[in-house]
């Protein structure tokens, strides 16, 4: 089976790598480029454990072929936080202790970073909405839903002292 040569953008590096055309973004990620922070969780698009951004949009990236970000940009947990300092997103989730095992936590903070760079000011409503697509096994959703409000405020207050 021919091999397909995808060229692209992740975490702000311009990236190649090959890959079979039916391989996953996912299968990719962990398994060629060695990014392991995406977990595959179902398979099916139904836990968002995979959650990546592509071209800015929350994809699960199970479920999008390797080929398909060809000429794009990929955003993964690896290239959330800048360099050792965490993203406020990330500081929050351990301050808030919003994680238990770690699996999904991940896509979590994909996720709600993708919110927060659309709605800096979001309800707890409109978060629990934006999160509802990812899945946790180990805890209640309300100490995430804290960590993403505690987040917004201070990405809100970060801005306002800019």
């Amino acid at each position: 089976m021919n091999r397909i040569h995808v060229n692209s953008t992740i975490n702000g590096d311009v990236t190649e790598f090959l890959c079979d055309p039916g391989a996953s973004l996912l299968d990719v990620l962990r398994d060629t480029l060695h990014l392991t922070g995406s977990k595959e969780g179902c398979g099916s698009g139904d836990c968002g454990a995979c959650t990546v951004e592509l071209d800015g949009e929350m994809v699960c990236s199970c479920l999008v072929l390797a080929a398909e970000a060809e000429g794009r940009t990929v955003a993964t947990i690896e290239g959330v936080a800048e360099g050792s300092v965490l993203h406020p997103v990330q500081q929050k989730f351990l301050e808030h202790a919003a994680l238990q095992c770690g699996f999904c936590t991940p896509g979590f903070i994909v996720a709600a970073k993708s919110l927060l760079d659309r709605n800096p000011n979001p309800t707890e409503t409109e978060v629990r909405y934006w999160l509802a697509g990812n899945l946790c096994r180990c805890t209640g959703y309300d100490k995430i839903v804290r960590a993403v409000m505690d987040a917004a405020a201070e990405l809100r207050q970060e801005r306002t002292a800019a």
